[in-house]
């Protein structure tokens, strides 16, 4: 089902929280728009930072199909789709895959929320 390791999900999972609840971490819970440009210069200020480099750079890792499955995860821990609906998530998120996946990702402020709920729906955990 998931053609991820949930290994490396928990990883970025626990990196998105360590970016996250920084003090000088301030990302709106909705966007003005949902473009590129948004989510690009929400972040701009943090490029600095080594916890928000060290996890784009795990994801631009990941292979696109990887990728993908972040994605679709994040959809299905926000509600979007279901445990059911798993292939529809991932075929779209296929089709929506931007070279911003990283930054899309990590500018969702319940990233790691949506990751571990998405997880516990396929069946998977960060329990070890």
């Amino acid at each position: 089902m998931l053609d991820l390791n949930p290994e490396t999900i928990c990883y970025l999972i626990q990196t998105a929280r360590s970016f996250h609840v920084k003090e000088s971490v301030s990302l709106p819970e909705e966007p003005m728009n949902f473009s590129d440009d948004w989510v690009l210069q929400v972040l701009a200020s943090h490029v600095e930072d080594f916890t928000y480099q060290e996890f784009i750079l795990a994801v631009r890792d990941l292979e696109p199909d990887q990728q993908a499955n972040l994605v679709a995860l994040v959809w299905l821990g926000r509600g979007d789709y279901e445990g059911h609906e798993w292939r529809a998530a991932l075929r779209r998120a296929r089709e929506d895959l931007t070279p911003y996946t990283a930054e899309y990702l990590i500018a969702n402020p319940y990233l790691s929320d949506y990751l571990l709920s998405g997880l516990d729906q396929l069946g998977y955990s960060c329990e070890e």
